[in-house]
């Protein structure tokens, strides 16, 4: 497992730390992906009701708040596939 993968792991269980509602995949584009589920946060490939996929940089940016998920979106900096409104929960809970 990559650092990349490491540290974005440790943030978002800090983030996360009772999971998820839903089941949310995180792809850090190069890297791997992350699933947030209502068992915690773990890596894995799983199927998922909404999938983020952004670059390392903008996720590190988003869970340290230095990158509002709204707007990396609709910059295009941050790409969602599957529910929105799922998406919107997950801004939320990262800022």
């Amino acid at each position: 497992m990559s650092e990349v993968l490491n540290v974005a792991l440790a943030a978002l269980s800090a983030k996360l730390p009772n999971g998820f509602s839903s089941v949310a995949k995180f792809v850090l584009e190069g890297e791997g992906s992350i699933i947030a589920d209502p068992d915690g946060v773990r890596l894995g490939d799983d199927e998922a009701d909404v999938t983020l996929t952004a670059s390392p940089e903008t996720f590190k940016g988003i869970l340290e708040g230095d990158v509002n998920p709204t707007m990396a979106f609709m910059t295009g900096k941050l790409k969602i596939d599957g529910a929105m409104g799922l998406a919107m929960q997950l801004g939320s809970a990262l800022s």
